[in-house]
């Protein structure tokens, strides 16, 4: 795929972003009850049905901003998803939680597995630098995930932020651990040896004869000819963010509620 490139400086935009953001209490949090605004979150059992926030402020528009001119509706990234990353990579950049600072990698599993959703950006040179296909737990779904957890031997993929750490060889070649930085969401993952890994049963040639990718046991698997330049593009201490709208998540993780 062709890099997409942004026609804003970054450098303006995300410093005028993270200025905002020390001054009022969300990007695109849901607003506290009782405010008398409009919240973000409507929910229904665990799911959360995001809706278009309705106050605006500067740091909002500058965040559509982004998204628009990155083009990422049209590669397919959930506009809420892109709002949530965006506000926790802020967060970590400020705790001083990244080693490398200028990637940001986003797992949208809102969206089925027949689609590319893996989203990884180069904030500093303004590109989408690489869009393809991921996997969910076993466990979390069939086609689409809608179940996640943070235990062991769940075979379930684990919500929330993650920064990158070292690469190794295993069973599937190369791969790339990463550590959850949620307590309760996935903060078990080193323990549970979830790693960015390729495998066959992630990719264009795999969806040729099934309808659907195949799943891990909870890893983000990307597809085996892509597996290098994933793991080389965002290992050693990048954000990688891992999406789906439940009530549970979005309300209580503190990286996006701090």
């Amino acid at each position: 795929m062709d890099q997409v490139k942004c026609k804003y400086p970054m450098k303006t935009v995300l410093k005028t972003i993270y200025t905002a953001s020390l001054c009022v209490a969300f990007l695109v949090a849901p607003v506290i009850a009782g405010s008398g605004k409009t919240s973000i979150l409507s929910s229904d059992n665990n799911f959360v049905k995001t809706t278009p926030l309705t106050v605006n402020t500067t740091v909002a528009s500058k965040t559509i901003a982004l998204y628009e001119a990155l083009k990422l509706k049209r590669y397919g990234l959930n506009k809420s998803a892109f709002e949530y990353a965006l506000k926790g990579y802020q967060h970590l950049l400020s705790t001083r939680k990244l080693g490398r600072n200028t990637v940001l990698s986003i797992c949208d599993f809102s969206l089925s597995s027949r689609r590319k959703r893996l989203f990884i950006i180069d904030v500093d040179q303004q590109k989408l630098l690489i869009n393809t296909y991921v996997a969910h737990g076993r466990k979390s779904g069939a086609e689409y995930a809608s179940a996640f957890s943070n235990s062991p031997e769940s075979h379930m993929s684990s919500l929330g932020f993650y920064v990158t750490k070292n690469t190794y060889y295993g069973d599937h070649g190369l791969a790339l651990k990463i550590e959850g930085l949620e307590k309760g969401f996935n903060d078990n993952a080193s323990g549970r040896n979830i790693v960015v890994h390729g495998s066959e049963y992630v990719g264009a040639g795999y969806l040729r004869y099934n309808r659907m990718n195949g799943r891990s046991f909870g890893c983000p698997a990307v597809p085996t000819e892509q597996t290098s330049k994933v793991i080389n593009t965002i290992k050693n201490g990048s954000c990688l963010f891992i999406y789906y709208p439940t009530k549970k998540y979005l309300s209580q993780s503190k990286i996006l509620n701090e």
